[in-house]
């Protein structure tokens, strides 16, 4: 069995202190469940610190610094960590996707925001945000296409999506956009670097009908649920808690068209969009 991961603590403020706590953490002779008890946390969690999947909290921060007796290190860099270029709803998730082996999600309403094109994104971004001043939807965007990147390396992660059918049916910035949008998926697909498939409308009720589930699975720590609905987001670690939602995620992929019969339809509807922007 593998390992801990070394983390590089020039590589980032997360990776510092994860491999500061780990070594403090040692140092004091205690497990991760033990530094845990006091922190209210699981010791899955700090493991999770450890490893950099996780954001350090301010108040988690002051805690470590007085059982660790850190002179105030962990409070001192924490600070860093509130960076980000997401909303705070989702930072902490992009985080843990950036460094996920395996990404899983099930997308009821729109393309997920790693196979978003930059005109989709764009669209949706400004349905979101409607009297936002350009420069301010241009580093969303921005921000929305650098999350992409994660997908650049050939194999890692390995990224598997579950759309309904109410992504391909949705008109989002217009059926050129749509048709675009599309057949990147197909694109992305067909070059064996995500799996896709579509939930079609003929299923019916089905599991996850409340909303947008992400899964993420990593080497040294232990997968994520995060669960997004309007302006929220809810990243969940407990073990019980994450085997609930990857049985909702495996029962949805039952009821979902094979791989195959999933890129035909996107491929159908994507010439559908294209035809009907080539009419005006």
């Amino acid at each position: 069995m593998p390992g801990p991961k070394k983390l590089d603590p020039s590589a980032s403020p997360r990776a510092l202190l994860g491999a500061e706590l780990r070594h403090r953490r040692e140092s004091a002779g205690l497990s991760q469940d033990e530094l845990g008890q006091p922190l209210f946390v699981s010791g899955s969690f700090i493991g999770q610190l450890e490893s950099g999947t996780r954001r350090m909290q301010l108040d988690q921060a002051q805690r470590l610094d007085e059982i660790l007796k850190a002179d105030g290190f962990f409070v001192r860099n924490c600070a860093a960590l509130k960076k980000s270029k997401y909303p705070d709803h989702f930072a902490e998730a992009a985080d843990a996707e950036a460094m996920a082996e395996m990404i899983r999600e099930y997308a009821p309403q729109l393309i997920p925001g790693l196979l978003q094109t930059e005109a989709y994104a764009r669209a949706v971004i400004r349905a979101y945000q409607p009297t936002a001043p350009e420069d301010v939807i241009d580093d969303l965007v921005v921000a929305r296409l650098e999350r992409a990147q994660v997908l650049a390396d050939p194999t890692t992660p390995l990224f598997w999506a579950i759309l309904d059918e109410t992504v391909l049916r949705r008109v989002v910035g217009g059926p050129a956009v749509m048709a675009e949008a599309l057949r990147h998926i197909l694109k992305l697909a067909r070059e064996h670097r995500i799996i896709v498939q579509v939930l079609p409308f003929s299923v019916g009720a089905h599991m996850a009908m409340e909303g947008q589930l992400k899964l993420m699975s990593f080497r040294d720590a232990p997968p994520l649920a995060y669960l997004q609905s309007l302006g929220s987001g809810t990243l969940h670690d407990d073990p019980a808690t994450v085997r609930h939602y990857e049985l909702t995620y495996d029962l949805v992929v039952a009821s979902a068209l094979s791989p195959q019969a999933s890129l035909a339809l996107i491929e159908s509807v994507a010439e559908d969009y294209a035809h009907e922007d080539q009419q005006f």
